[in-house]
């Protein structure tokens, strides 16, 4: 069977556990602290950090704005992005667990960001700055930043891939999420959809022009 996912490691075994497991156990794995307010996490494999990224529509754009302001405040975010306040509380906090972003110790002088990268949010970052601009730049942030068109462009993006290598390939992800992430995408011009006449028949996912030039960063995530 092709897979068409040469960027990935070889067929793994579907993820069996919860979504929300999946993040918590993420972030339950942190061992000791790096430097005051900050601590190492195991490291992930590209999916795997994919879909922790994308888990929260803000987290790639906050991450994007943190890098290009070296840090903000909770305010500027929520004005700079035209997130709820709601919602960007929950990235803000996520992206602390996942060890990208941490509260500047030196908070407190007008001057000083609230927020600030960590380390290993700075070897990110820079990635999604460069992927928030070229989302922009095709007008494709609304359907690229749910939760699961990223890590599903990235998995076909080398396609043909079938529906099930798709699913098979994320962690924590339902058919049905697969099915509306395809569908998406495809709305997005961003991805294309080959009939298959088998055996067995069905239909193979691949990167349009639009989606291919979003890969080069993905891989860089």
């Amino acid at each position: 069977m092709a897979t068409g996912v040469g960027r990935l490691q070889p067929d793994r075994a579907p993820a069996a556990f919860p979504r929300r497991a999946f993040l918590l156990a993420l972030v339950t794995l942190a061992l000791a602290p790096l430097t005051a307010g900050e601590r190492t996490l195991p490291a992930m494999d590209r999916i795997d950090r994919l879909a922790a990224l994308f888990h929260r529509r803000w987290a790639c754009p906050a991450l994007a704005q943190l890098h290009r302001d070296q840090g903000a405040k909770f305010v500027t975010l929520v004005n700079a992005l035209g997130a709820s306040a709601g919602a960007m509380r929950q990235t803000i906090d996520e992206l602390i667990d996942l060890g990208w972003v941490r509260r500047n110790p030196g908070y407190g002088h007008p001057l000083r960001p609230e927020y600030i990268l960590t380390r290993r949010g700075e070897r990110l970052a820079p990635a999604c700055d460069r992927l928030d601009r070229a989302m922009r730049s095709i007008a494709v942030q609304d359907i690229a930043l749910r939760k699961w068109s990223m890590p599903t462009l990235y998995v076909v993006g080398e396609g043909p891939t079938r529906f099930r290598r798709v699913v098979e390939a994320l962690p924590g992800i339902t058919d049905r999420a697969v099915s509306l992430a395809l569908k998406d995408l495809a709305s997005a011009e961003m991805i294309t959809r080959r009939v298959l006449e088998g055996p067995p028949p069905g239909s193979a996912y691949g990167a349009a022009p639009p989606g291919a030039r979003l890969l080069p960063i993905l891989d860089a995530i």
